[in-house]
């Protein structure tokens, strides 16, 4: 008998079946990583070190104004219901129009940032540049910006909402890109195709399905923000439920948020339905 063949043998159970080898573990390692990222998390609340302020007893002594707060919200007045119909339709409306035009937008961009699909070095660098700024301000920073410049309303949360999806649907799916096989754009290149080519007849045809995904779940992420970005006047249901938590009626806010989340739900209901259709 071989000594590869007494190795086989050996990782052989009782019942004949093969097993793995155990995988070998480094217990100093992972507890040494656990401590440090312990310690970091206290030095983070430890003001003297230049860490944040956490005044935990806050909870302690204001439990009975947040106590009052929650039982208005569990009285939601349905009778505010009517009113929220038409921001709510609003909110709907951003957040469609903002991930269709992002949609539109997107592809060409993603060619361009992805390495595959660009092999132009400076032309890929402008562009990822460009997403990676966009990606790197906050929503809540562009919506405040634009209500400056263009008014209060929906059309700065429209705004707000396309550059936001662009900036994810560009960064995710150049990223996909990137770490797939692209066996079939070398065989395009060997028939001697242009890049546009291979981008049309090849490229696109296989992220169809990566793009659908990331533009339904752009369209998920609008509805929720929308409620965010109405706090600074961009129009919505967020633009309502800013207005009365100013009132403190409660008793509305809870019905809108009760209506947020309804919607958020069908959306995603039929964003999945969709899904499982497309793969």
């Amino acid at each position: 008998m071989t000594v590869d063949t007494s190795v086989r043998a050996a990782e052989r159970g009782g019942s004949g079946e093969l097993r793995l080898p155990p995988r070998p573990r480094n217990r100093v390692r992972t507890a040494l990583i656990l401590l440090a990222i312990a310690a970091m998390t206290i030095a983070t609340c430890i003001p003297a070190i230049g860490g944040v302020e956490l005044d935990l007893g806050a909870i302690v002594r204001n439990w009975r104004n947040g106590a009052d707060k929650l039982v208005q919200l569990l009285q939601p007045n349905f009778e505010f219901l009517p009113r929220t119909v038409q921001p709510m339709l609003e909110t709907l409306q951003m957040a469609i129009v903002g991930a269709f035009v992002a949609a539109i937008v997107s592809v060409p961009l993603t060619l361009w940032a992805a390495k595959p699909t660009n092999p132009n070095s400076f032309g890929r660098g402008v562009v990822r540049t460009i997403i990676n700024v966009v990606r790197s301000v906050p929503d809540l920073v562009y919506a405040t910006v634009l209500v400056a410049m263009v008014g209060v309303g929906a059309l700065p949360g429209l705004l707000t909402l396309f550059l936001f999806d662009l900036g994810i649907v560009v960064k995710l799916v150049s990223e996909a890109i990137d770490s797939a096989d692209h066996g079939y754009m070398e065989a395009g290149r060997a028939a001697g195709g242009s890049q546009l080519q291979i981008n049309r007849v090849t490229a696109l045809p296989q992220t169809w399905p990566l793009f659908a995904n990331q533009w339904l779940y752009t369209l998920e992420l609008n509805v929720r923000i929308s409620a965010i970005l109405g706090i600074v006047g961009a129009g919505g249901i967020g633009r309502l439920l800013d207005e009365r938590r100013g009132f403190y009626a409660y008793e509305d806010v809870s019905v809108i948020i009760l209506e947020i989340l309804v919607v958020v739900v069908l959306i995603e209901l039929c964003s999945n339905a969709l899904r499982r259709r497309l793969t």
